[in-house]
């Protein structure tokens, strides 16, 4: 298994740590562009999206995986974005499948909860896609975008 090596164990953390970073990027670019610039939430969204990408990207090369200079930069960076638009669909599918069955089972648990099943479920299952689409995105990168850095180096 991959995280064995302490190396690697490090740059899952450093990833998850930038992709920390970037949902704030994201968040901050949309609001801004919806709140301040007007813009409609769709173009918006597109734009925080890439924003965020690019941070990411930006970031995953320079410091998550410095090794990874062989490949030039924009053909990483066009693998970089394939393997987050490919996320983005898994997440936006996963979510749309699980998320209603996850709202019905906590209101048909009968819970005394303050907060709605509704509420609650769109949690659960936003914490569950979010999960499942970090694995994706860390492993494809990691054999795909950034398969130039030696496995435990």
């Amino acid at each position: 298994m991959i995280l064995q090596h302490k190396n690697e164990r490090k740059r899952l953390y450093k990833f998850l740590f930038v992709g920390t970073l970037g949902m704030t990027v994201d968040f901050t670019v949309f609001n801004l562009l919806t709140q301040l610039v007007h813009l409609a939430p769709v173009p918006a969204s597109i734009l925080s999206f890439i924003t965020a990408a690019t941070h990411n990207f930006t970031w995953h090369r320079f410091w998550t995986y410095p090794e990874s200079r062989s490949k030039h930069v924009l053909h990483q960076w066009v693998q970089f974005i394939i393997v987050a638009v490919i996320g983005l669909l898994l997440r936006t599918a996963l979510f749309a499948f699980i998320r209603p069955k996850i709202v019905a089972a906590f209101a048909h648990s009968g819970s005394n909860l303050s907060i709605s099943p509704e509420v609650l479920g769109n949690n659960v299952a936003l914490a569950i896609v979010v999960l499942v689409v970090t694995a994706w995105n860390f492993t494809a990168n990691r054999f795909w975008t950034y398969n130039d850095v030696e496995i435990g180096a």
